[in-house]
């Protein structure tokens, strides 16, 4: 026969909830920053511009 299972407590639900936040608000701010890093100039973040794209095209 079937068996309910246990509640989580409150507790274990809103750690459990504040790691993923806290997770998803740290790739935020990398995101963040590599966008900021990339709108500058100052990034080691290799991408090809539109100028060498239209070159490999022709």
């Amino acid at each position: 026969m079937a068996v309910p299972k246990k509640k989580t407590s409150k507790s274990k639900r809103d750690k459990r909830r504040a790691t993923w936040r806290s997770k998803a608000t740290m790739e935020a701010q990398k995101a963040l920053s590599l966008g900021k890093s990339i709108l500058s100039g100052r990034s080691n973040f290799i991408y090809p511009s539109s100028e060498e794209e239209e070159e490999t095209e022709e």
